[in-house]
């Protein structure tokens, strides 16, 4: 794990997700549909990442 930034796009949609997937998304900072966010690269941002993993698609920035 390197102290670099994630950028972090919501891909799909939290209509129909379960109540902690719409607030794992909402703690990222994603409000909308294909809304980008950039964070550090933590174990606590990684272990969200991990739960809602299949709504978000995520790149390493240099």
């Amino acid at each position: 794990m390197s102290s670099g930034k994630l950028k972090i796009t919501q891909v799909r949609s939290v209509i129909g997700r379960p109540q902690k997937h719409r607030r794992v998304i909402t703690a990222l900072g994603l409000r909308h549909h294909q809304a980008t966010v950039v964070h550090n690269d933590t174990p606590a941002i990684r272990g969200m990442i991990h739960k809602v993993r299949h709504l978000v698609a995520v790149e390493e920035v240099k």
